[in-house]
């Protein structure tokens, strides 16, 4: 999503569906320290507490009768660094950012880091170009898909692996039972093969990842998905 005239001839430009009255604004926003002064870290202070009173707010109303804990993991969840990147990417924030040299040659308009905190930073340059209102009527569509898949409140942040033992133990049944079957690979690349078993329903599944944590977790999503939970 490129920056844009705005319909509004007292707005010149718009970009993440506001139409921008100071077109400085925006600029500092994309603007990364590497490139020199004014840049966006100020902005994205405020722009990550913004964030998250909009995420927040979005949320108790999506859910009413979510507990305190769930709604704080569900605002992690979608808050994180890798989320606020990927929104970035649907707009295509990357291809608007003004970057030093370094980080041009080192492909910083991908970085998942500069990218968040570009975003926040386009967050606090709406509300202060704006204000707070139009600010969340802007900000709120792009987290709308990812609300919209988050797991019901008590599932939200729990690991696969965790996930799968209180499944188990809600019902009464054996923990499953882990076990490397390969590992290999280069140092800097290696990659573990891992199985999962369970007894009651008698499941038996294999994950594979970089660490033999992350095996264990593709293994027990896999176990999930297989006793339908």
């Amino acid at each position: 999503m490129a920056t844009q005239p705005c319909r509004n001839k007292e707005a010149p430009v718009a970009f993440g569906g506001h139409c921008f009255a100071d077109a400085g604004l925006l600029r500092q926003a994309l603007t990364h320290r590497s490139a020199g002064s004014p840049h966006n870290e100020r902005l994205e202070f405020l722009g990550d507490a913004l964030v998250s009173q909009i995420v927040a707010e979005a949320l108790y109303v999506q859910w009413p009768r979510a507990a305190e804990g769930g709604l704080t993991r569900a605002r992690a969840e979608l808050v994180r660094e890798s989320a606020l990147a990927g929104i970035a990417r649907h707009m295509g924030l990357g291809e608007q950012l003004v970057l030093g040299p370094g980080e041009l040659k080192t492909g910083g308009h991908r970085r998942d880091s500069i990218l968040a905190d570009a975003l926040e930073a386009v967050v606090a340059a709406i509300h202060l170009d704006a204000g707070f209102e139009a600010c969340r009527r802007a900000v709120l569509p792009w987290f709308a898909p990812l609300i919209a898949a988050l797991p019901a409140p008590d599932k939200v942040g729990k690991d696969a692996k965790t996930r799968l033992q209180e499944w188990l133990q809600a019902r009464q049944r054996n923990l499953p039972v882990y076990s490397l079957l390969e590992e290999g690979g280069d140092d800097h690349a290696r990659t573990f093969k891992v199985r999962c078993m369970l007894d009651e329903p008698v499941v038996t599944v294999q994950g594979e990842g970089g660490s033999r944590r992350a095996a264990e977790q593709q293994a027990a999503d896999a176990a999930l998905q297989a006793i339908g939970a």
